[in-house]
């Protein structure tokens, strides 16, 4: 292969992504494992969610909309699994350069997809509950279309360094086994700084301090008024939170690692231990992070449960079909405001959140 490039004894940076990555048996196979369980998970789950919404909906929300291009982005993402288990289980990059930097480029344009739509999902409860007058009756199904054309045009730009700064490279283990390793090629220690730094306050720390201020701020507005059932919709929408920063925040912590290694000297003691706790995690906590893509169904499983028995495959459908009551409990709640100036801003939030 003309592309492939060998590995130098003195490179000018200790690779970010050396052999220890693929070549621990421990790590590559339970990589494979929970990858190949998030694959047969995942993507039917998924696009499940997709096909429930598309053909089964037809007065979608804000909160629909937002789950369907959710649904679309981590189904995609699992999809993009089944190149991973193989590269897992052969220890070994066999597709080429070219599907070395674009899978890695979705993966991580993905992640960044998933993450902004659970912010955006959080900043339109917060609108809703805790301005239901001023800016809720403006936040329109074809503004949200505009953010979210918007979000993913942000979100091809910022994933570009996945692109840039990877390649395939050829690499020999500890056991003279000549392998093909896809990883990240920084020339300098500031581009390994700048991209996991990058990954991880624009894709997580960011947008969890937006979600946290926007729970905390909804949640004070609720215990000033007399509604305090939580209805379906926000718990659905808490529990996709949870579960997102559960299964990424390890990845994260990794990413923290590896960035702090960077900042030391090659032959720092330091320095040695940083890299032994991200190389040896860096696979389990990446497969780790795909489940969350796939926990999605699960969690929308459990809270249409009620439906099952009654709508057989369509109870995703009838779920997602209590989100758009809020649409129309909006007009409802405005409208009643109108008539009466005096209704309480607790009836107006009853009425947005009425969701069956």
């Amino acid at each position: 292969m003309s592309n492939i490039k060998p590995v130098t004894q003195t490179p000018a940076v200790p690779n970010p992504e050396d052999d220890s990555v693929v070549s621990n048996d421990f790590s590559t196979n339970l990589g494979a494992l929970i990858l190949g369980l998030v694959f047969f998970l995942g993507v039917p789950g998924n696009f499940f969610i997709v096909w429930s919404i598309l053909a089964r909906i037809r007065q979608r929300s804000v909160t629909t909309i937002l789950i369907l291009n959710l649904a679309f982005a981590d189904g995609s993402l699992m999809a993009l699994t089944i190149f991973f288990i193989v590269y897992l289980a052969k220890q070994s990059w066999i597709f080429g350069n070219p599907m070395c930097k674009v899978l890695f480029y979705l993966c991580n344009a993905n992640m960044y997809a998933s993450i902004f739509l659970i912010t955006l999902m959080s900043a339109h409860r917060l609108v809703v509950v805790v301005w239901p007058m001023k800016l809720s009756s403006k936040v329109t199904r074809k503004v949200v279309l505009r953010v979210i054309i918007g979000m993913w045009a942000m979100v091809m730009l910022i994933a570009v360094p996945s692109l840039v700064f990877r390649s395939v490279d050829e690499d020999v283990d500890e056991r003279n086994r000549t392998r093909l390793v896809c990883k990240p090629t920084h020339s300098l220690a500031r581009y390994v700084r700048f991209q996991y730094a990058l990954e991880t306050v624009a894709g997580f720390i960011i947008p969890y301090a937006v979600i946290i201020t926007s729970y905390v701020l909804i949640l004070r507005r609720l215990r000033q008024t007399k509604f305090r059932r939580k209805v379906r919709s926000e718990k659905l929408i808490l529990a996709i939170v949870v579960t997102f920063g559960l299964f990424w925040l390890p990845y994260h912590i990794v990413n923290m690692v590896q960035v702090a290694a960077e900042w030391y000297s090659d032959d720092s003691l330091v320095r040695e231990r940083l890299d032994h706790i991200w190389r040896s995690s860096r696979v389990v906590t990446s497969s780790l992070a795909f489940i969350s893509s796939c926990a999605n169904p699960i969690l929308y499983t459990f809270a249409g449960k009620s439906y099952i028995k009654k709508s057989g495959f369509a109870f995703m459908a009838r779920l997602f079909e209590g989100t758009s009551q809020e649409y129309s409990g909006a007009k409802r709640g405005k409208e009643s405001v109108r008539l009466n100036p005096d209704s309480t801003v607790s009836t107006v939030i009853s009425s947005v959140q009425n969701v069956t």
